[in-house]
């Protein structure tokens, strides 16, 4: 068996924002709002009394990491996946749980919480390292992402929703200016046919990454083999085998069944217990 170069989990404390929001309210005011603090701490433990009391996230990200470190992989695995079923997501949960999952032999759960966790910190050379080794592992056909969208993916979507709307109002606010001051024309000109052509690019690159987030699929395999079928049901014949960690676009959909294409361009139907379903990559 090959040595295991991933790099290691983020086990020193709970993510920031997975503490209670109470504790945080407690030092985000000032002692003159006391009266404003109380009243917005009730609201707010009213409002999120079923996720801040039916589960204390922070203890239970502590006993997977515990778990982790003692080399309890399987069992960490499961703990930090009940807390994002909780509804808690961080880029450093995400990294821990892909660790424990391959650590555990689970590469395609892995994988997914990889990527998860790329959409969430996608310059994360840590996260990005150990999605590169597992993939490294997996045999079979799988579909890669191109070149342009590895360079799409350095931006998250919302930074990619905020660059075209900085450079839109920028570009507004200068041809405002121009229109109230003309003698400042000549000088902005420059500026403004700048800031109009980086509008139109990250406008572009935005609506490629929603589509691609909204609009497209890829199936991770979660299963040791899995069969995929010439149609959506069990007694199809067989159109082609995949591995546990095979990424694979999804076509179309049918009940519980996914029409997926491999990287080699075969075509087949998997059931969707068969697999993870994420974003598009």
């Amino acid at each position: 068996m090959k040595p295991v170069f991933l790099r290691g989990s983020r086990c020193e404390e709970a993510p920031s924002h997975l503490r209670s929001a109470v504790y945080d309210l407690r030092f985000r005011f000032e002692p003159r709002h006391l009266g404003c603090c109380r009243l917005i701490g009730l609201l707010l433990a009213l409002l999120f009394a079923g996720n801040l009391f039916a589960t204390d996230v922070p203890v239970e990200f502590s006993q997977a990491n515990e778990l982790y470190a003692k080399g309890k992989f399987a069992e960490a695995a499961s703990l930090y996946e009940n807390i994002l079923k909780s509804g808690a997501h961080s880029p450093a949960l995400l990294f821990n749980y892909g660790n424990a999952e391959f650590k555990a032999g689970h590469s395609g759960a892995a994988i997914a919480a990889y990527r998860q966790a790329a959409l969430l910190a996608p310059r994360d050379a840590e996260i990005r390292a150990n999605l590169a080794f597992v993939r490294g592992q997996i045999t079979g056909a799988t579909v890669r992402e191109s070149l342009w969208q590895s360079w799409l993916g350095q931006l998250t979507l919302n930074e990619w929703a905020w660059l075209t709307a900085t450079t839109f109002w920028l570009t507004f606010i200068l041809l405002a200016t121009r229109q109230i001051r003309p003698a400042f024309r000549a000088k902005l000109k420059g500026a403004i046919w700048l800031l109009v052509a980086l509008t139109v690019l990250s406008g572009a690159a935005l609506a490629l990454q929603v589509n691609g987030h909204f609009f497209k699929q890829t199936a991770v395999v979660i299963m040791e083999e899995a069969t995929a079928r010439s149609g959506p049901f069990d007694e199809a014949q067989s159109a082609f085998t995949t591995h546990d960690g095979a990424e694979l676009a999804v076509m179309d959909r049918h009940g519980n069944w996914l029409q997926v294409i491999d990287g080699q361009g075969k075509i087949g139907w998997l059931q969707m217990k068969q697999v993870e379903i994420l974003p598009g990559a």
